[in-house]
């Protein structure tokens, strides 16, 4: 195995929550107006159930088709730079856009341990390292976070459409990782927690495809072609010895935990050259 190549949402990041509230409050926002231009009555949005099987882990434009069809609505595409009041799949996307922006500047990001520890050890093995996002938020969430400096390549939603990629569950964005880390599926890794993800990385014949279980889905994670199935990427830590840090080497625990606590008080920017007083804190 050369390379491991990461979902974000979900897998790396908690930010799978913010993501599925921030649907939530765009579908359910807007069926309340189809209901009531149409004298219909449509479902809700589930944050469970229709965000596994409508949204996860797909482009937003795709989610918003996806979840749509499910209640027999068919809306114009629009453009991506479609407004948010527009009743279009592109309006409705930009509209969670924004959403999910304001929540982040709001709250911050918080990472899941175990995968953070597990993606530095695969470094100090010497193994290459990509993010594999559907969302256009992917690098500021890296940067909140305060794990850019942990992966070699990015593909997210922004780049895909730049590129014209298919969005998972299509391979195209895996296989471009791939390519940008110059290594074959065949010697890399693909992780994900969303279904879509799984079949993209059996669908581009990656080596390995690893589910993450956030959800209590894990049959169903096997079933999209995962080779195994965690319920946290601590599981495929190495034993703790001299030679092996489960949290990383010192100046990776450091440099990460410093931007992390910057970025989550919000008074300082994580600029690693200097430090400017704000406000009195």
């Amino acid at each position: 195995i050369d390379a491991v190549l990461f979902d974000l949402d979900g897998v790396l990041t908690t930010t799978r929550s913010v993501h599925a509230a921030a649907w939530k409050d765009t579908f359910d926002e807007f069926l309340t107006r189809w209901d009531a231009e149409h004298e219909t009555s449509t479902v809700p949005f589930n944050e469970v159930d229709d965000y596994i099987a409508h949204v996860d882990g797909k482009p937003r434009q795709d989610g918003v088709r996806d979840f749509l069809a499910s209640r027999g609505i068919d809306l114009p595409e629009g453009r991506p730079d479609s407004s948010r009041d527009e009743t279009s799949v592109w309006g409705l996307s930009n509209r969670k856009q924004l959403l999910v922006e304001a929540e982040l500047e709001r709250f911050g990001v918080e990472v899941f341990p175990g995968s953070i520890a597990w993606v530095r050890e695969l470094r100090e093995a010497g193994l290459k390292t990509a993010v594999v996002s559907s969302s256009r938020n992917c690098g500021a969430v890296l940067e909140y976070a305060g794990i850019a400096n942990l992966f070699d390549e990015t593909v997210d939603g922004a780049s895909a459409l730049e590129l014209g990629l298919d969005g998972k569950p299509a391979p195209d964005m895996f296989l471009e990782a791939a390519r940008l880390l110059d290594v074959q599926p065949s010697r890399a890794v693909v992780v994900e927690d969303a279904l879509a993800g799984v079949e993209a990385g059996r669908a581009g014949d990656f080596r390995f495809v690893i589910g993450v279980d956030r959800d209590g889905h894990a049959e169903a994670l096997t079933a999209a072609g995962a080779d195994l199935v965690v319920d946290d990427l601590s599981e495929l830590l190495s034993s703790p010895s001299e030679q092996v840090h489960r949290a990383g080497p010192p100046e990776h625990r450091l440099l990460a935990a410093s931007k992390r606590i910057m970025a989550s008080t919000g008074d300082y920017p994580t600029d690693p050259w200097r430090l400017v007083e704000r406000t009195y804190n």
